[in-house]
């Protein structure tokens, strides 16, 4: 394929700055977006031809890669027979054959999907199956939720309250009422004796989330909201010992266990569900993002028998539902997806290559600048600091020249797409799709070490 002519790009430019109103994204006259024009396996391009390693899986999305043929084959097939119908008191064959083979995927009694859009949306349906469960059963004060700081579970309205961002919740303020908060699992900057102990750090952590629970009351909380790795921050893994704990303080108290999985689920950890690769059972599942590999949207939403028993008398309903939730052509790229998975054993190529993965991004420990590298599977975050041996971070002046001014713009210049964020402290996000291996992983090193090199000297 060739590149878009330089009149198409400049013209393309022109129009994105006038009329594209991007998300998350700073505007101004002098900031154009950089326009992607297709993908094949781990790289993207750009108008002007130019080829990037995405390290990041569009959004933590493309698991399989992108310019998979089958998949888009899959959507035309689809919408040629059934392009929409709504899940309203009707199905879908897609829509069935998916939610089987999702519960079939799920640990468990999880065998009851109920279809979304996306992540945010999947967040948004399990805080109100909370409420809705707590007053069928007889129970209805229950209805807080309690997640972790910085932890990020979506924009709508209930899964903004959820996240533990601060700055994303101002602007939107008030937010859903009932939401509250715990300490994350980031060891890096726990204090001493904890830092130390990575099994005591885990109870600590976890213990925690009782005592919010006893604060708030057990007649009063509904759920708890964990990601099996944190995203928001950079990476945070599980301690050992921690979800087990978990689970034994949510049955004490009779509170749902959530695991948001809209990042780390299907195979982005190494199992399809990642909270079989911490060992742990939840009464909900959240998906989205890696369910499709990003050609066709759709998240899930995935219950346990027991939530789902008291809406099945033949007259009660779960009020809630999304026109698109389900949608048939999305359902049919995710069986397509799923097949992928298995013919191609990508979450066994994850469990092989994520030893060499977090090999080469530990070299990187070599530099002034890298703090920490810390995740799991094929999700990784890279910390930055001015000071590796006090963990000093960096000022807010500091992280908007460094990270904002410099590091965002040089890393995508020299080929890799991947995110530096400061939600929390400074890290570098690396997330590439499924199919990478050390090629890729030693691409990414390489780009990392001369940037990161350079900002050293910014500081």
């Amino acid at each position: 394929m060739t590149a878009v002519t330089e009149r198409t790009t400049t013209g393309l430019e022109a129009s994105a700055r006038r009329h594209l109103w991007g998300h998350f994204s700073r505007h101004g006259d002098n900031i154009t977006p950089p326009i992607i024009t297709r993908g094949d396996g781990a790289r993207i391009f750009d108008s002007t031809g130019k080829s990037y390693l995405d390290g990041l899986s569009g959004l933590f999305v493309v698991q399989a890669g992108h310019g998979r043929l089958e998949l888009a084959e899959a959507a035309a097939k689809q919408a040629e027979q059934l392009a929409f119908f709504p899940l309203w008191s009707y199905a879908t064959e897609p829509a069935i054959e998916l939610a089987e083979r999702l519960a079939g995927y799920a640990p468990g009694d999880l065998n009851r999907v109920f279809f979304t859009t996306g992540g945010g949306e999947a967040v948004e349906s399990a805080w109100k199956l909370a409420k809705q469960y707590f007053k069928r059963v007889g129970k209805p004060g229950k209805h807080k939720v309690i997640s972790r700081s910085i932890a990020y579970h979506g924009t709508p309205q209930g899964a903004l309250a959820i996240t533990g961002i601060p700055a994303l919740k101002a602007p939107f303020e008030p937010l859903t009422p009932g939401a509250f908060r715990v300490p994350n699992t980031n060891i890096y900057r726990a204090p001493d004796p904890l830092g130390s102990d990575p099994k005591a750090f885990g109870i600590w952590a976890a213990d925690r989330i009782a005592e919010a629970i006893e604060f708030e009351g057990p007649d009063t909380v509904a759920a708890v909201f964990l990601e099996p790795v944190q995203n928001a921050g950079g990476c945070f893994p599980p301690p050992p010992g921690y979800f087990e704990r978990v689970r034994q303080i949510c049955d004490e108290y009779d509170v749902l266990l959530v695991s948001d999985e809209v990042i780390c689920a299907f195979g982005r950890i190494g199992s399809m569900f990642a909270c079989e690769d911490f060992g742990y059972v939840p009464d909900i599942i959240t998906c989205a993002k890696g369910l499709t590999s990003g050609y066709s949207p759709i998240g899930a939403m995935i219950a346990s028998d027991r939530l789902f028993a008291p809406f099945a008398d033949g007259t009660s309903m779960f009020a809630h539902g999304y026109t698109f939730g389900g949608h048939p052509v999305s359902a049919a790229v995710a069986l397509a997806n799923l097949d992928i998975f298995e013919r191609e054993g990508l979450n066994a190529h994850v469990a092989e290559q994520a030893p060499a993965f977090r090999a080469t991004l530990d070299k990187l420990t070599d530099l002034p600048m890298v703090g920490d590298v810390r995740g799991e599977g094929f999700f990784y975050g890279i910390e930055l600091v001015k000071d590796k041996t006090t963990k000093e971070s960096f000022s807010d002046a500091e992280a908007e020249r460094v990270l904002h001014g410099f590091l965002s713009t040089a890393l995508f210049d020299a080929g890799l797409y991947c995110r530096a964020d400061d939600r929390g402290d400074p890290v570098i996000q690396l997330a590439p799709p499924l199919i990478c291996g050390q090629t890729e992983f030693d691409e990414i090193e390489n780009i990392l070490r001369n940037v990161l090199t350079e900002a050293w000297t910014l500081l």
